[in-house]
């Protein structure tokens, strides 16, 4: 049986507004690059997605290892090609961690994970050619 995922788009008459609600009916707001639209763009839906996927693996990978980790945040960074289709070229993923005795070794591990096995949306950026380069910080606390 298939692991599907649905969403719907549905304009909402103004500007270059759209609403989408997920499959899980959560809904969230869409827009084109227009001076009076309002929610986020689909291509920075894109980068919160892989910055989801990847945070909730490493999260999860740092848990089963026994790592203290208090506080997580994820930042992500995309450059587009200047010509259309102005795809993603290149996306670097900084992981900010906190806690007490994180082991560097541990983050490592738990990103290298995330982002050859686990997070797919990060997969996905790979295979169509994006270069994702990862980085992390750990604070104690």
């Amino acid at each position: 049986m298939a692991n599907t995922k649905t969403a719907q788009l549905v304009w909402t008459g103004e500007d270059w507004n759209f609403e989408t609600t997920l499959g899980s009916g959560y809904q969230v707001q869409f827009k084109a690059p227009e001076p009076n639209a309002t929610g986020g763009s689909p291509m920075e839906f894109l980068l919160a997605g892989v910055a989801g996927c990847t945070g909730v693996d490493v999260l999860s990978i740092l848990n089963k290892m026994r790592q203290d980790v208090t506080g997580l945040t994820v930042d992500i960074e995309g450059d587009r090609a200047e010509d259309y289709p102005m795809v993603y070229t290149d996306v670097t993923i900084v992981y900010n961690l906190t806690g007490t005795d994180i082991d560097p070794d541990a983050v490592e591990k738990a990103i290298e994970l995330s982002m050859t096995k686990y997070c797919s949306a990060s997969i996905i950026f790979k295979r169509a050619g994006v270069k994702v380069s990862t980085t992390y910080h750990i604070e104690t606390v």
